[in-house]
């Protein structure tokens, strides 16, 4: 698909090229797709999600891209990569609908896309887990109420639960909301059902980092307080250097 990348972004930019007319040519596709639609999704679609007037054509954008994925099921982990490639950092209305994009992916992802992207997907749903912005916060958890994300989940857990633990723990002692803190206990409660054993270790291995870490902090502040000492009682040195000088200058003298 040859099209200029002026059509798509700047004041020019049509809501009904996106969304009508770009999503029926991609429905229309022959499969296999060819390389140059490919690389129309991965160099014009995908970079569409980094403007900050995101939210003004978000629904049409993420039509066309769900187009290509139905296509091509392959694309999923390409889609996701770019999106944790260009994902908001201080928009917070940006980052939920990053979110429900991520979402309706993962409905849809087999198991082979889904752990080539794992575990930098899983750290950043982690990180969004922990935002004081309830309403991210709420999506990323609300991710594991569909049957399909649960299993693909519960079949990789040895690689998620440890990613995901540290954030839910964190939230469920700190965050302020309390949809958040009870949709945390609730994520929380359905990876003991999954697998009760395993999360235990989990559990146990986190605390005992958190240990460590502590007993590693305490070293540190020691350390520093034993220098300061050190320092605050070293006899000082300005006198007898001057003392020293006096008496250069008068043996030359």
């Amino acid at each position: 698909m040859n099209c200029p990348k002026g059509a798509l972004v700047g004041n020019s930019f049509s809501l009904d090229l996106l969304g009508f007319h770009f999503g029926s040519i991609i429905s229309g596709f022959a499969l296999p797709l060819k390389e140059e639609d490919k690389i129309f999704l991965q160099r014009v679609l995908i970079p569409l999600h980094k403007p900050k007037t995101l939210g003004v054509y978000f629904q049409q954008l993420s039509y066309c891209v769900n187009q290509f994925i139905d296509k091509d099921p392959k694309l999923s982990s390409i889609v996701i990569k770019g999106l944790l490639k260009y994902w908001p950092i201080t928009n917070s209305q940006k980052e939920v609908m990053f979110l429900d994009e991520l979402k309706d992916i993962l409905e849809e992802i087999d198991m082979v896309e889904f752990q080539k992207v794992m575990v930098p997907l899983y750290w950043q749903i982690g990180r969004c887990i922990n935002s004081f912005h309830f309403q991210v916060a709420e999506r990323a958890l609300l991710f594991w109420n569909k049957e399909h994300i649960i299993n693909i989940i519960a079949h990789n857990r040895h690689v998620i639960f440890p990613i995901i633990l540290t954030a839910l723990e964190k939230s469920a002692r700190n965050h302020w909301n309390q949809s958040v803190l009870n949709l945390t206990l609730n994520v929380r409660k359905m990876f003991m059902d999954i697998d009760d054993g395993f999360f235990m270790s989990c559990l146990i291995h986190l605390k005992e980092e958190k240990v460590e870490l502590s007993k590693s902090s305490e070293k540190r502040k020691k350390a520093w307080e034993r220098l300061e000492n050190t320092a605050n009682h070293r006899p000082p040195t300005t006198r007898n250097t001057a003392a020293l000088v006096t008496h250069s200058a008068t043996s030359i003298s």
